[in-house]
């Protein structure tokens, strides 16, 4: 991934260096289990352990072994022989390099995924605090870009936190999902390495053994992780459209924080762009695009093909880097977000009272008039309002089908904007909880 994308934490877990102390202690621990149960000599595993974790291991020298050998953990296992010695034989025993490949990788899924976690959490907080902020500001909700009745901002972004806690539950099943273990060898029937072997190993790891493998850890799991990843990104993009929409200049009813210096463009010094939204939704791309090759990884040949090896080399780091960079900065964008109340009730005011006409419609129907007739009179009203700017409110008045059944102090009752807003407590409560 681009530094430009990049957040140091999660980079350091797709690093050569991190890969190959995962690798080493991957190895570490399975001669440990091999000691225990007696199948290589315990001051063998001892050394491997007192030597490998002092190791410095040299990157280049294992890329330039591995333009040899055509093979990248026997590369690495070249490498760790030279600082382990004569011990180095009882390494890797009954193992193959899927056993070393498969289970890093969860491991840094894993990481990952703690990562972003916290991540998660932080767009939760910003966005708790705001939506309390603005519990009761009122705006126009729309449908299909369209003025409907009003909302508050406050259910707004308490929509966007009760969708962020969804991604948090499915991001801790999908890491639960890929924290699996597999030390089971060649076919993975345990043939050469006994399967107490993968238990140690896992538990050392924080692992589960897989329940069963092949030559590999079942892709269906991965596929799982970043489809969930994927699903995680689309939330982002979908705040990111919406904030994106209310920063037209016709609506500005909200906006990225604009620093002091900050230009908007090259040519035109007025500029205030929606920057940070529209990169976000550029990185929502690129975090999904890892699904379904991801998803496509599932069906290998038989026990294993690598097909699925060069997939994952690069959406790994790729899309753990993106979504952690635009989560981080989604963060940012909600905490300083810069709400325009009074735009929000000017916006509200634009079409005359209209969000209003249901309340109408309603009470005609209770008033005796079907729903077909208290329709036809209340959108006749409505459409003069829409086409030659009437008020709302007074065409109703004037209109006697209208009148015969409600008065006028019954139509002005129905104006009350309060309304709309009783429930927006027992929203927070199903959203916040009781506190």
């Amino acid at each position: 991934m681009i530094p430009r994308y990049s957040r140091p934490e999660m980079v350091a877990i797709w690093s050569a260096e991190t890969r190959f102390r995962i690798w080493f202690e991957i190895e570490a621990h399975a001669a440990a289990a091999m000691a225990e149960i007696g199948v290589i000599p315990k001051d063998a595993a001892a050394t491997i352990w007192e030597k490998g974790s002092k190791a410095k291991f040299d990157v280049d020298k294992i890329d330039a072994i591995e333009r040899v050998t055509k093979h990248d953990v026997i590369a690495f296992l070249t490498h760790l022989a030279e600082f382990i010695g004569d011990d180095s034989r009882f390494v890797h025993q009954g193992m193959t390099s899927s056993d070393v490949l498969d289970t890093c990788l969860n491991i840094q899924l894993v990481r990952a995924a703690d990562i972003l976690r916290t991540d998660i959490e932080n767009v939760m907080a910003a966005l708790k605090k705001r939506a309390f902020e603005h519990k009761t500001t009122i705006t126009i909700g729309r449908s299909h870009g369209i003025h409907g009745e009003p909302t508050t901002f406050g259910i707004k972004l308490a929509l966007a936190y009760a969708e962020f806690d969804r991604c948090l539950k499915r991001l801790d099943h999908a890491r639960e999902e890929v924290s699996t273990c597999a030390i089971s060898g060649a076919m993975g029937t345990f043939a050469n390495i006994d399967p107490r072997v993968e238990e140690y190993v896992a538990s050392k790891l924080g692992l589960t053994p897989e329940p069963v493998s092949t030559q590999v850890i079942p892709r269906d799991r991965h596929a799982m992780f970043f489809a969930t990843l994927g699903v995680i990104a689309s939330c982002i993009e979908r705040v990111a459209t919406e904030l994106r929409h209310l920063q037209r200049t016709e609506v500005l009813e909200a906006e990225e924080f604009f620093a002091p210096g900050q230009k908007g463009s090259s040519a035109m010094p007025h500029k205030r762009n929606p920057v940070l939204t529209e990169n976000l939704t550029g990185l929502a791309r690129m975090v999904r695009s890892a699904v379904v090759p991801a998803l496509e990884n599932v069906a290998l040949w038989h026990e294993r093909d690598i097909s699925h090896s060069s997939v994952e080399r690069m959406i790994g780091p790729d899309a753990t880097i993106t979504l952690d960079f635009a989560l981080n900065r989604l963060a940012g964008v909600i905490d300083k977000l810069v709400v325009y109340p009074q735009n929000m009730r000017k916006n509200l005011d634009r079409l005359g009272g209209l969000h209003n006409s249901q309340r109408v419609l309603i009470a005609l129907t209770q008033a005796g008039v079907s729903r077909e007739d208290s329709y036809v009179y209340v959108q006749r009203n409505a459409m003069k309002t829409w086409e030659h700017g009437k008020n709302f409110l007074t065409e109703l008045k004037a209109d006697r089908d209208v009148t015969a059944k409600l008065s006028a102090d019954q139509l002005e009752a129905m104006f009350d904007d309060a309304y709309h807003l009783k429930h927006v407590d027992t929203i927070f409560r199903r959203v916040f909880g009781a506190a």
